[in-house]
């Protein structure tokens, strides 16, 4: 089973969201782990968004660390604009994981 990361931006985006939302998220959060092919690639098949509501989540899946790592969730208002600016900071994100998985 993959571990689960999120990013801070995430955190702060599910901190505001309301419970049933949250519920949603967790239910999401299951589904990754039991399979890494949920949800919709994203140019790359390691990158994806799952829809729920009007919400999307953008995630990042390792399979060398088995690790999934949560970015942001958005609507789909700015949802390009999400999604360039993740294709953009891919080398970021993947410091980051590896620097998380370290410290474990």
């Amino acid at each position: 089973m993959p571990k689960v990361f999120s990013t801070k931006e995430f955190d702060t985006w599910e901190r505001i969201l309301s419970r049933e939302h949250k519920e949603e998220i967790d239910d999401i959060i299951k589904q990754l782990k039991k399979s890494k092919d949920v949800g919709r690639p994203l140019g790359y098949p390691f990158f994806r968004e799952k829809k729920f509501d009007k919400y999307r989540i953008y995630y990042l899946i390792y399979e060398d660390l088995d690790v999934i790592l949560l970015i942001t969730i958005n609507d789909k208002k700015t949802q390009q604009e999400t999604i360039n600016r993740i294709k953009e900071s891919l080398d970021q994100y993947n410091k980051l994981i590896r620097n998380k998985i370290k410290e474990i």
